[in-house]
């Protein structure tokens, strides 16, 4: 199976069995997935501002939690473990809806999203992500360490498609 095929069943398992990510981000698109590194999109709506019709912070930072998930399951991991540790740093404003895009619909902006995967152990996995807006300016980046020890245990997992390890001799 491909990393961008196993990375959306991963979306969509986060989309049927999540109580947040369905609410808040379920126009996100993965556009892209190799192993250990995803590209995903969001259009900016409404419910995704704060009350100055600007991004909502806590929309970057869900997108961070989200994209570190998806970044460990594309090293193979289906269960992508529990958060340890996120971090989110603003450097601009992400966009608000009504700004002029290339997009067909003139009513939102398109946020995107590129996240790698930079460490994959056997207990912890560390990611880091970019946000940018459709200038491709750069206007937020995170990072987010999980936990995985356990999420290896899952008979889901193609770890050893996605993720080979190398053979003891």
């Amino acid at each position: 199976m491909s990393a961008l095929k196993f990375v959306r069943s991963v979306w969509e398992s986060f989309r049927a069995n999540s109580g947040l990510e369905p609410r808040l981000l379920d126009s996100l698109r993965v556009t892209a997935a190799r192993p250990g590194t995803v590209n995903f999109e969001l259009d900016i709506q409404k419910e995704h501002t704060n009350r100055l019709n600007i991004l909502h912070g806590g929309t970057i930072a869900s997108m961070v939690d989200l994209g570190g998930s998806l970044a460990v399951a594309s090293r193979g991991l289906f269960a992508t473990g529990v958060s340890t540790d996120l971090n989110v740093t603003y450097l601009a404003s992400g966009g608000k809806i009504g700004d002029k895009s290339a997009l067909p619909s003139p009513s939102s902006l398109s946020l995107k999203a590129e996240v790698t995967c930079d460490k994959f152990g056997k207990t912890l996995a560390y990611t880091s992500i970019r946000f940018t807006n459709e200038k491709d300016e750069l206007v937020a980046r995170g990072s987010h360490t999980k936990y995985v020890a356990l999420a290896w245990k899952d008979p889901q997992n193609i770890t050893d498609e996605l993720s080979p390890r190398p053979e003891k001799t």
